[in-house]
């Protein structure tokens, strides 16, 4: 069978690997489609996501759908519709023993935070244990489908920053990440949500999920003080400066982007005068269930999805998903 394969920093090849069995406990997935993540562009622009550095040749992707292709228990069968929870939990600790998506020694695919590397979703076939298999409607498009592990990532965000009905929320940033975090809050009850960008594409992007006001940066900014909520969802530093200006007294800001690994220049001192909570987010624990169903629901989350290419074609859907004007979520199709 074929993968994408990272070797290095901008070496990334669509080449043979060994087939793959399942074991009594594992299903081997016939892979449809692969979003490109923010974290799949670090590893092959870089060689290194953060600070987890590839050490050996990597297979990107953790967002996918798939049909099933053998499954040893025959609790699916063949051509089954699914996606993938693609969290390997480790050990629980005090104090996070209801967090399992936080425990120590877990691993995630696509991954070089462990070695060896845990082997992604971009390969023809996939095996992954059962209990991580999501079963996918039959109302919800495979395309669509792919989408189930991002908007995890934006409902947990929400679930960290608590009840957001009737709120007037700002999300800063409107990538994919972004846009599903507008998709997400109203979901869950929003009021309203505005949204900032340094492009007009995306903006536009944002209003088809249905946000209220959108925002160009740096010419527009949003009302200080005026949001009970905001979502950073960036990664610029500048980003996360003018969200202490613009949460309200009291209100909560949490950082969904993830920031560089390194001392970074943000001006936080209206979130003391203001008792601002800055909270953090980390992938997800139980939200991929809730995705699943608002995907097969609400077909505009099909505007989040503006391209799909080869998988043969790797170089060019990275370098298309690296340009924000011109692309949100980019799948790559196997």
């Amino acid at each position: 069978m074929k993968a994408l394969v990272i070797h290095g920093a901008g070496d990334i090849r669509w080449q043979d690997v060994p087939d793959v069995e399942p074991g009594p406990d594992e299903v081997r997935l016939r892979i449809r489609y692969v979003g490109i993540c923010g974290s799949d562009l670090h590893y092959f622009y870089n060689g290194a996501n953060g600070a987890f550095v590839i050490t050996e040749p990597l297979t990107p992707g953790h967002e996918l759908s798939a049909v099933v292709d053998l499954d040893p228990s025959g609790e699916y069968a063949p051509g089954t519709a699914v996606t993938v929870h693609p969290a390997g939990y480790g050990t629980s600790a005090p104090g996070i023993e209801d967090r399992p998506h936080l425990w120590p020694g877990g691993d995630y695919l696509g991954s070089a935070s462990v070695t060896p590397h845990r082997q992604g979703a971009a390969s023809e076939m996939l095996v992954v244990t059962r209990g991580n298999v999501r079963r996918l409607p039959r109302s919800l498009p495979l395309v669509r489908g792919a989408l189930a592990e991002p908007l995890a990532v934006a409902l947990h965000a929400v679930t960290i920053a608590g009840d957001v009905t009737g709120k007037r929320c700002l999300v800063l940033g409107a990538g994919p990440i972004g846009l599903l975090a507008v998709a997400s809050l109203l979901h869950r009850g929003a009021a309203s949500v505005d949204v900032t960008d340094v492009r007009p594409e995306p903006l536009e992007r944002a209003r088809a999920l249905g946000a209220e006001a959108t925002l160009q940066v740096p010419d527009q900014a949003p009302e200080s003080g005026a949001y009970d909520v905001v979502l950073e969802c960036s990664a610029a530093p500048a980003s996360l400066s003018s969200g202490v200006l613009a949460v309200r007294p009291a209100g909560i800001l949490v950082q969904v982007a993830i920031l560089p690994d390194h001392d970074i220049p943000v001006n936080l001192a209206a979130l003391v005068a203001k008792e601002v909570q800055l909270r953090g987010t980390q992938r997800f624990d139980t939200e991929i269930d809730e995705a699943i169903a608002l995907l097969a629901e609400d077909p505009r989350f099909d505007a989040v999805v503006t391209q799909i290419l080869p998988a043969s074609d790797a170089e060019d859907a990275f370098a298309t998903a690296r340009d924000a004007s011109r692309s949100a979520k980019v799948l790559l199709e196997l």
